[in-house]
């Protein structure tokens, strides 16, 4: 299954070109590797997303082209979540 669309079917990520738009900016890595919007997923993939001053990394538990609000967290496994420090020493 596309990243793109993993992650907004398993409700990750709101909408598709969203999903899309983060990934092509470089700011998802799958398996330590960055990844873009059409990379193939597979079940026990590491997904690491950068969202604003959040690092999230998941597992991947299912992979499936329709999933209920219900199921959708089925689909994952948060492993990690990790803020981001802002840094200062260029002022």
């Amino acid at each position: 299954m596309r990243l793109d669309k993993f992650l907004k079917v398993s409700r990750v990520i709101k909408r598709r070109t969203l999903a899309k738009e983060i990934s092509d900016d470089g700011r998802v890595k799958v398996n330590d590797k960055t990844a873009k919007a059409g990379t193939d997923l597979s079940v026990g993939d590491i997904v690491e997303i950068e969202f604003g001053r959040k690092i999230v990394t998941l597992e991947v538990l299912q992979l499936g082209a329709h999933a209920r609000k219900e199921d959708a967290e089925r689909m994952y496994k948060v492993v990690k979540e990790q803020k981001i420090e802002k840094d200062t020493s260029f002022l």
